[in-house]
């Protein structure tokens, strides 16, 4: 049961390419924005679309493995929980930060461009005769 404690499941589009760090040891961590949406039909009977952007963040592998595999747009899927932590920004004042901590990155799309293999078929050149 401590597993249903503090987990979230997230289905969405990735808002912007992982802004990745590398920490000490080498280390990654990779943060993102992802847009989830939910669609629905209001009381006049239009179609209407409601959009949560939340920022998730990633660690070690995952962090790897979004750093090669996403770009802006993807689809994923996100397996995690909530943290909550504070800091005090350069004006002095106290912000608060809410995120979503991955623990496992579910790929749902094809490939983002800058990572599809650009394979052309090439035809070997026939030697120059007497070279």
């Amino acid at each position: 049961m401590s597993n249903f404690r503090n987990h979230v499941q997230l289905i969405g589009n990735v808002g912007e390419d992982p802004k990745i760090a590398l920490l000490e040891g080498d280390r990654k961590v990779a943060r993102f924005p992802l847009a989830t949406n939910e669609h629905y039909t209001n009381a006049k009977g239009e179609k209407v679309q409601s959009t949560d952007w939340h920022q998730v963040v990633a660690w070690g592998k995952t962090a790897e493995i979004l750093e090669r595999y996403t770009a802006k747009g993807s689809e994923l899927g996100i397996r995690g929980r909530i943290k909550t932590r504070s800091y005090t920004a350069e004006d002095g004042n106290q912000r608060h930060v809410t995120e979503i901590v991955a623990d496992e990155v579910l790929l749902m799309g094809p490939r983002p461009e800058k990572d599809t293999p650009k394979a052309q078929a090439t035809k070997p050149k026939a030697p120059k005769k007497g070279a």
